[in-house]
């Protein structure tokens, strides 16, 4: 179906409106920042005016147009919130006045969030070949151009596309709580004393420290995991040459390894090494260890490890005076004490963690089609055919 309304730039229905402040100096202030892929403006720190060393800035307000000009291929657009009204933006933040007379702040919300816009702030944003370098320019911001159906179209789509939205992020929500639900269930498997009592152990006896076993070259590529907060567990990272990063030595990791950053463990980033990130490498950074299948199944630990009551138990461990900085180093972490449960318990935690795997999997299959179907609403609604 051809395009039924006409392409208009951005700069035919936005001005630039922005507010020079200069910040006193007793002055605090309030910063915004901009979340990825359409997401938004949000409240990003209260700076302490002792730390703000430029006290040039820009004050913002409700209905603003804004968006981040190093980031605006990766999506940085928003229109600003009443609860960030008055708060402060760096030059790296242009602001517009958005005509209302013929666009819907609503449906400018729902188009900040649709892909080929994104891809059209690459197209304009200049800068080095490497992406992270991209800057959309004020000068080049007027130039992205938007479908613009009648005000009375506009409103029925944002009404329409809210409602789709809304119905995707429930049952989103409803496989969040059914995992949660899993999760408790291993949990209190863990604390069944009906096989016997935990016995506290020292790590040391339940896992051994590896030794990092590549030598990196700088003409050679290095596929990297990562390691989620809060639970997340392992996943599949950048592939970088040996000449992106400075670290010499680098651990390949193997299915059923024991991995944790050092500087991220208090907030729950350990895991279990997972079949599909088997031979990928960590830095030094990372410690690994093989785990003694004849005293703990790995399932258990990582069922333990990522319950969020134990972090703040590997904070108290970590050192490092700044929150921050805290860093879990492997000594430490080796001596702390482990409710180590019977290995009946283990096995049966092992069968049951083995059928919540299969069921997360198949609900992943379907996270999966619902992150798919909010790009496809918008893609019909901005073809009219929605």
């Amino acid at each position: 179906m051809s395009q039924p309304w006409p392409i208009v730039t951005f700069g035919e229905i936005l001005r630039s409106n922005r507010r020079p402040y200069n910040l006193g100096p007793t002055e605090d202030a309030d910063l915004v920042g901009m979340r990825l892929y359409g997401e938004g403006p949000f409240h990003r720190e209260r700076k302490p005016a002792l730390r703000i060393k430029k006290k040039s800035h820009f004050v913002i307000k409700a209905d603003d147009v804004i968006y981040n000009k190093l980031f605006a291929w990766k999506g940085t657009f928003g229109v600003v919130p009443p609860e960030l009204d008055g708060m402060f933006v760096s030059d790296k933040f242009p602001t517009y006045e958005a005509d209302q007379s013929r666009i819907d702040l609503g449906y400018l919300r729902w188009y900040f969030r649709f892909p080929p816009l994104w891809d059209q702030a690459r197209d304009y944003s200049k800068g080095a070949a490497a992406l992270s370098k991209l800057t959309l320019n004020p000068p080049d911001f007027p130039k992205l151009t938007i479908p613009l159906p009648p005000l009375d179209e506009q409103r029925r789509l944002v009404e329409r596309i809210d409602a789709l939205a809304a119905k995707i992020e429930e049952a989103k929500l409803l496989r969040k709580e059914t995992n949660d639900e899993l999760d408790e269930l291993c949990r209190s498997i863990l604390r069944d004393s009906s096989n016997g009592q935990v016995r506290l152990t020292p790590m040391d006896e339940l896992v051994t420290l590896r030794e990092p076993d590549v030598q990196v070259k700088s003409n050679e590529t290095y596929h990297f995991a990562g390691i989620y907060c809060f639970g997340g567990g392992v996943f599949s990272g950048q592939r970088k040459t040996g000449l992106e990063f400075k670290y010499p030595r680098l651990t390949t990791l193997h299915t059923n390894n024991f991995v944790y950053p050092k500087l991220m463990a208090w907030e729950g980033a350990l895991a279990v090494v997972p079949p599909e990130c088997d031979g990928l490498v960590v830095s030094t950074e990372y410690p690994v260890f093989e785990i003694n299948q004849d005293k703990v199944l790995p399932e258990v630990l990582d069922v333990y490890f990522r319950t969020p009551s134990v972090w703040p138990e590997l904070s108290g461990a970590s050192t490092g005076t700044n929150v921050r900085r805290r860093r879990l180093n492997p000594a430490d972490f080796l001596r702390y004490k482990f409710p180590l449960p019977p290995m009946e318990t283990q096995e049966k935690l092992r069968r049951i963690r083995g059928r919540t795997v299969d069921a997360r999997k198949l609900r992943d299959s379907s996270e999966r089609e619902l992150d798919a179907m909010l790009p496809a609403i918008l893609d019909r609604a901005f073809r009219g055919e929605l």
